[in-house]
């Protein structure tokens, strides 16, 4: 009774630890030397180097070693970060870095790269981060390294063996500082539009939201349109810069039309917005005077919600564009301006159905207010008006235009007279 009882112990077996469950350790040297020396035997015979790849997928771990893989095939051996080759690994000289440097030998070894990963489908991830640090490395390669890499990645881009998101590693400040980025550029969109056309860049850039961001190739103080413009042109990318310059316009029409839009839907008075520097922001994003009068009819009519009764439409619109005939006003000092508004506003009135009786007093109104003269409304009338709705707002214009001619006849007779 007094003894202190004994606490029960565990006994039995102990099992071993199965093999397939432990972690295996990382150590890529194994496999490079086994990579190296397929490489080694290949040599120059690109036929063969894809057989050895093909074949060796089933006995080697190019899942776990992907980026040793590829370090090989790019560089002949594993990279040390800033893109030096590792000194204690084995290396082989038959590599993309040690190839010859034209495109025809760049499309051969595209045709590498593009059959491994069709042949392993787990490799595209791999393969995509692989260029991505590839090209922050640039650096730290040799000119005619970074031609070929440039001229690889274009091919592979226009294949559609790469996304087009790996141009992100091109914005580095470093890389942009020191011109590395917009050189690397040119050789990789000659590539590319070699193997498609512009069309294939536009498509790509626009799917990864790339399309407006190319003048960040250059440092902030040599991010102009005109200067990418002469950079790529003097290059021979004359197309890529009109496509640069084309978006660049397109950013800024929306920038400004959201602006515009914002500023008048907060009630702001036509005189602040009309002085607001737009004159400087239209010289500055390259925007003609046509382009600007487009962009603000099209922000007058879409900050106000409309009436849907056609009788009451109309006051409506005459009310709301007396408020912002001075901003009108302020970008039709040309005739073609004056057209192009006189053509908006046929195509609005056409489109929206309830606005179809209000053509004609709306031009009246802004022929009052000076924003439209009667040479451009008879111009319009005569031979510049579009197809849409033409019989409906002629008709509506016949008298006006009449009254318009009379007036013209009567001012020149005066002057006859006088003189």
């Amino acid at each position: 009774m007094n003894k202190i009882s004994q606490k029960p112990t565990l006994t039995g077996q102990r099992f071993k630890t199965r093999k397939r469950d432990e972690k295996e350790r990382f150590d890529p040297t194994q496999f490079q030397e086994s990579i190296v020396q397929g490489l080694n035997q290949s040599g120059t015979d690109l036929e063969a180097v894809a057989k050895f790849l093909d074949a060796s997928g089933g006995k080697l771990d190019y899942r776990r070693y992907a980026e040793t893989l590829f370090d090989i095939l790019v560089a002949g051996g594993m990279l040390a970060p800033g893109g030096t080759l590792s000194d204690d690994m084995t290396r082989t000289e038959f590599c993309l870095f040690t190839a010859q440097e034209d495109l025809e030998t760049m499309q051969a070894y595209a045709q590498v790269f593009n059959k491994l990963i069709r042949r392993y489908k787990y490799l595209e991830k791999g393969f995509e981060e692989e260029i991505k640090k590839l090209l922050l490395f640039l650096k730290g390669f040799t000119e005619s390294e970074r031609n070929k890499l440039a001229m690889l990645t274009g091919i592979l881009l226009a294949n559609g063996n790469l996304s087009a998101s790996i141009l992100n590693s091109l914005f580095n400040e470093n890389l942009v500082k020191e011109g590395v980025s917009a050189a690397f550029a040119v050789k990789l969109f000659k590539s590319w539009i070699n193997e498609k056309d512009i069309n294939s860049v536009a498509v790509s850039l626009r799917k990864v939201g790339m399309d407006n961001r190319l003048m960040e190739l250059f440092p902030a103080n040599k991010r102009s349109c005109e200067h990418f413009s002469k950079y790529f042109t003097d290059a021979g990318l004359k197309e890529l810069s009109d496509f640069a310059r084309n978006q660049q316009s397109i950013g800024a029409r929306k920038e400004l039309q959201k602006e515009l839009q914002d500023m008048m839907s907060r009630g702001e008075p036509q005189r602040e917005v009309g002085v607001r520097g737009r004159t400087e922001e239209m010289k500055k994003a390259n925007l003609s005077e046509q382009t600007m009068i487009s962009i603000i009819w099209t922000s007058v009519m879409s900050c106000v919600e409309w009436n849907k009764k056609e009788e009451l439409v109309t006051e409506q619109a005459i009310k709301h564009l007396k408020q912002y005939s001075l901003l009108l006003k302020a970008f039709t000092s040309q005739g073609l301006s004056e057209l192009s508004l006189l053509l908006k506003i046929q195509e609005y009135c056409y489109d929206n159905i309830h606005f179809m009786k209000a053509f004609q007093k709306i031009v009246v109104l802004l022929y009052k207010a000076d924003v439209l003269n009667e040479e451009a409304i008879l111009k319009w009338y005569s031979d510049a008006h579009l197809n849409k709705g033409k019989s409906v707002f002629l008709e509506q214009m016949k008298k006006f235009v009449e009254w318009l001619k009379n007036a013209e006849e009567e001012s020149e007779s005066e002057e006859e007279e006088t003189d």
